[in-house]
């Protein structure tokens, strides 16, 4: 077992339930709020759909959910022996950032994984594109590789032409792998939220799938109010624990990034904080530990006040750390954090895995979908119903749910 994580062992098994093929839903209904929506409180299920969830939440609750945006972040190129090379863009490393990296005028360099990489030792991969009227040689060239991920560097002729402009164009959108079929014109707008913006995402954060311009309207006579945050989910949201033992699966890393304002918001109204969706939910679990980290150090041994560990938080971090402060300390520290070094938005990374055993810090009600068998999310939502998650999908399964990223919702209210 990993010495870093929790000593109690957890057998992935236990997290399995049969879904057959024809419960994942291939396409999304013609109306966005018209799933059903299963309610979990108080170990008790009501069964009714998305579009009536105002009725259920808290009156003058706090509502977050991810702004992320996804790109069509699929590029094919085809050699001049006629194989057909796949690049699937992770995220991007030179420059890092995601807003410069799509922004980019001549090159970027991204973590990808590759298809067909048998075919692609060596040597450029080119294709001629033709943007808005502009003229474009884009080019691929394989720069390195570590384990199933490999660095590539894009480039292309035309300085009026952004990297974004490229995916946009030559790109084809990632619908999630076990849909087992390729991605329509129609996915181009339902797999997006009808509050996305923030590009970077290769995959949606289906939770916020369900939410249509007239669910928003239902929550204002409720008063409840909403922030907004952005997590960009990696690839590895699909990928399943493989390993007899939870404390052997390697969580994968994302970028998130939390305005100062939203920060301040929730301090307000904890006790009352609904996460639309587990980005959602990893993100705002990741704040009171990074808001440790950022504890005023009373005899620091380097210039400055504080004893920045980093703002990362690590996969078994919530247990190896004392729950030492209260979480409106540990968001009024990364406040103070923020005024201090003169930012208006935190970013930092997170690798923080939620299953059983875990105590939440500051959710208190989920929106979620309905999980893959053996996944992280589901060990999530384990750990947010402290144990009932049979309970919850043995209704979902005898009462014509639909599953995974197209299907059907849930609100759960913490145990």
């Amino acid at each position: 077992m990993n010495s870093l994580s929790p000593t109690k062992p957890i057998y992935i098994d236990e997290y399995d339930y049969p879904l057959a093929d024809e419960r994942i839903a291939k396409f999304p209904l013609e109306r966005r709020d018209a799933s059903k929506l299963l309610v979990y409180k108080s170990n008790s299920i009501v069964e009714s759909t998305f579009s009536e969830i105002a009725g259920f939440l808290p009156d003058k609750c706090l509502l977050v959910y991810n702004n992320t945006r996804v790109i069509q972040a699929r590029l094919v190129f085809r050699k001049e022996t006629g194989a057909r090379i796949e690049v699937f863009c992770l995220e991007p490393l030179t420059p890092a950032d995601y807003a410069q990296s799509l922004g980019a005028t001549n090159e970027c360099v991204w973590k990808c994984m590759v298809g067909n990489l048998k075919k692609w030792k060596e040597g450029t991969l080119e294709k001629q594109l033709d943007i808005s009227g502009k003229s474009c040689l884009f080019k691929a060239d394989l720069l390195q590789s570590k384990g199933n991920t490999h660095t590539v560097h894009f480039s292309w002729d035309n300085a009026d032409v952004h990297f974004a402009d490229i995916l946009e164009n030559a790109g084809e959108l990632p619908i999630p792998p076990y849909l087992h079929r390729k991605t329509e014109e129609s996915d181009l707008t339902t797999y997006q939220t009808v509050y996305s913006k923030i590009k970077g995402s290769v995959a949606a954060p289906t939770a916020g799938l369900h939410f249509t311009p007239e669910v928003f309207e239902s929550l204002k006579p409720k008063q409840i109010e909403i922030e907004e945050l952005t997590l960009h989910v990696g690839a590895g949201t699909f990928q399943p624990v493989k390993t007899k033992d939870v404390a052997e699966h390697l969580m994968h890393t994302e970028v998130i990034a939390v305005q100062r304002d939203t920060i301040f918001h929730l301090k307000e109204k904890l006790g009352s904080i609904v996460a639309v969706g587990t980005t959602s939910v990893r993100t705002l679990e990741s704040l009171y530990y990074i808001g440790i980290d950022l504890t005023p150090n009373p005899s620091p041994k380097v210039e400055g006040d504080l004893n920045i560990i980093g703002l990362h938080v690590s996969q078994w971090k919530p247990y190896e750390t004392e729950g030492c402060i209260s979480v409106a300390d540990a968001l009024q520290n990364i406040l103070d954090y923020l005024d201090r070094t003169g930012q208006h938005v935190l970013r930092a990374e997170t690798q923080i895995m939620i299953k059983p055993g875990y105590e939440f810090k500051i959710v208190d009600v989920m929106i979620t979908n309905f999980h893959q068998p053996k996944s992280t999310l589901l060990l999530l939502v384990s750990a947010f119903v402290k144990g009932n998650w049979k309970k919850i999908y043995d209704y979902a399964l005898g009462n014509d749910f639909r599953f995974l990223s197209y299907g059907d919702s849930s609100l759960l209210f913490r145990e």
